[in-house]
């Protein structure tokens, strides 16, 4: 079942009621004027069962402590926001597997050489769709790009992901006066961080659901990141981002701020549409396939993760 993303950009006050995330309006519950039927008829209540992805965009929303520990308790993710209204923060809950513990020593045992093999696979699936958004947006034939994807070694000794970036967003937004790719860089950048924070929050909650440490990468190893697999498995992903975003600058949005409309949009991300092994799914759903392959590798079943597919 597709799980659904909840945004709350407003004040609201979230609690928990027989299974069900009840959102209250303050506005509403405070204003004398409001009789008690009207009121009650504006309480929303959702049921936990059905989400996926929270995200909390104002400092006048309060969650209480059992909605929360129900949220965590049905593996939802939890983005909280900045004063920039950008996520700054994520919640998962520390077990999302019958057994985590088998699982978590398969993870960390994992040999060095099988990481690299992983790091190859996932920078040759990201190559890959790099060249499709490249070809579907921009009709670029980009024979370079899969010739690179073939030639990506064992752990990508000759860095040839950053190879294909340095072709990769010059051809995608080459037309955008001064653009590069930078967290601080000018628009569109701000929608890529976005997009690119909702999609990793969906990959650490699919970690997290394959009892799985999202903490502990095949290659991104940052001491201050508590999110490293959760950024290397997500790479082969971003181009799905991207292409979206294309999309919207494309067809004309203004893009110097994150507006409610762009928002809406970039979360739509979690019910893309990918196609993983000539199967269709939602993204959600895929990326769920892909963590579940990648404990398979760990724990020898499998050699190859089951990653998303553009072409």
């Amino acid at each position: 079942m597709i799980k659904r993303t909840l945004y709350f950009g407003n004040p609201a006050y979230l609690s928990v009621r027989l299974a069900q995330l009840e959102v209250r309006l303050p506005e509403v519950a405070k204003n004398p004027a409001l009789s008690d039927d009207f009121k009650a008829s504006a309480v929303k209540r959702i049921p936990i069962e059905d989400i996926g992805v929270v995200i909390l965009d104002n400092k006048q929303i309060t969650v209480t402590q059992g909605a929360l520990g129900a949220l965590l308790d049905n593996n939802v993710a939890v983005i909280s926001c900045d004063e920039r209204r950008m996520p700054s923060g994520l919640l998962l809950p520390l077990s999302g597997n019958t057994i985590q513990s088998e699982r978590f020593r398969h993870q960390i045992e994992a040999s060095l050489p099988l990481k690299k093999q992983l790091w190859q696979q996932t920078v040759q699936a990201k190559i890959r769709n790099q060249s499709s958004v490249l070809y579907r947006r921009r009709d670029l034939d980009c024979g370079n790009m899969e010739a690179w994807a073939k030639q990506v070694k064992s752990g990508d000794s000759d860095n040839l992901e950053g190879r294909a970036a340095a072709f990769y967003w010059p051809n995608l937004f080459g037309h955008i006066d001064g653009f590069r790719r930078d967290r601080e860089g000018i628009a569109p950048n701000n929608l890529l961080n976005y997009g690119y924070a909702v999609l990793r929050a969906v990959v650490a909650r699919a970690l997290v659901g394959s009892g799985l440490l999202p903490t502990l990468g095949i290659h991104h190893h940052n001491r201050y990141n508590a999110y490293c697999l959760a950024d290397d498995i997500m790479e082969p992903y971003r181009p799905y981002v991207d292409m979206l975003v294309t999309d919207m600058v494309d067809a004309g949005a203004d893009c110097s701020m994150l507006s409610v409309e762009i928002k809406s949009k970039l979360l739509s991300i979690p019910v893309l549409d990918v196609v993983i092994e000539g199967r269709r799914s939602p993204l959600m759903i895929g990326v769920g396939m892909t963590t579940a392959s990648l404990y398979k590798c760990f724990s020898g079943e499998l050699r190859k993760i089951a990653y998303p597919s553009l072409e």
